[in-house]
């Protein structure tokens, strides 16, 4: 009883029984194997790759760099690779908006069976979806036997191996992501404004457009960014479903490793698509800062 009456824990409920002057020591002790794991698993890959790109037969150099600015297929893949993050990205968007609004109209009960149906697919393997869509919309696949069943007049539906697959099965892989930022941005939300809306006589679409849309884009955003950023480093499903033109970086970058054995450009191409991302964050989170 003693400890729990130390005062606040500074957002860290779990140290409410820790004395005061062991805390520092104990917040340092439950970072360090989250700080270990991403200085193993994230920074030290990410200082190889930097040292490789700057380190060329010849010593240090900028080369592969310089061979990028210059590469007309690098810039093609980029500019594709961020055509089909962009449309995936949107498309998840709009179809995680209404799920996420509906989920935040319901009761906790089945608001938490619906977050276990949305997480369903988010714990099943990227190659395992890959390959499901492959089986959904090959020319003799389920949707065009379907399609063919029911008397459609326009031939079966070209959807594999081109762009339109891609961005289908890359948008259905990051919509948990896209519903969660979604959701608690909705709950986060106080009811007594809707009621006050209903109040004053606005309809549910009134109330839709004046209050859910503009206090939910803060969620929407993020959800978008975390979406788009997925997106730029997808590599099996373009891999498996899209075609010569649907190539993106993640592929360019395992074509450069094994294909011809050029390890500079390829750590060059990752060093340059981590700092765009990089970029996009710290824009998204100046843009989205309040204005005061």
């Amino acid at each position: 009883m003693l400890l729990a009456r130390e005062g606040g824990t500074g957002g860290l409920p779990g140290l409410a029984f820790v004395p005061r002057r062991y805390r520092p020591t104990a917040i340092a002790g439950l970072l360090t194997p989250g700080i270990a794991v991403m200085t193993v698993g994230f920074l030290t890959p990410l200082a190889i790759a930097l040292w490789t790109s700057l380190h060329g037969a010849g010593g240090w150099s900028i080369d592969a760099y310089m061979a990028l600015a210059g590469s007309t297929l690098f810039w093609r893949v980029m500019s594709g690779t961020f055509q089909i993050a962009l449309l995936s990205s949107i498309a998840a968007l709009l179809l995680g908006y209404p799920l996420a609004l509906h989920m935040s109209q319901r009761s906790p009960k089945v608001r938490r069976v619906l977050m276990m149906l949305v997480l369903i697919p988010f714990w099943t393997s990227i190659l395992v979806k890959s390959y499901a869509f492959i089986v959904l919309f090959g020319r003799e696949g389920l949707l065009n036997q379907a399609l063919r069943a029911w008397y459609f007049p326009f031939g079966p539906l070209d959807l594999m191996f081109n762009r339109t697959g891609v961005g289908i099965a890359m948008a259905h892989q990051v919509i948990p992501f896209v519903v969660f930022p979604l959701l608690t941005s909705m709950l986060q939300v106080d009811r007594n404004v809707y009621r006050a809306a209903e109040i004053m006589g606005a309809s549910p679409y009134t109330i839709f457009w004046r209050v859910t849309l503009p206090l939910t884009l803060p969620g929407a955003a993020a959800a978008f960014l975390i979406a788009f950023t997925l997106g730029l480093g997808a590599y099996i499903t373009p891999a498996l479903l899209g075609g010569r033109r649907d190539l993106m970086i993640a592929n360019l970058i395992d074509f450069r490793l094994r294909e011809t054995l050029d390890w500079p450009a390829a750590s060059a191409i990752a060093i340059t698509l981590t700092g765009l991302v990089c970029a996009l964050i710290a824009l998204a989170r100046r843009v989205s800062r309040p204005q005061h």
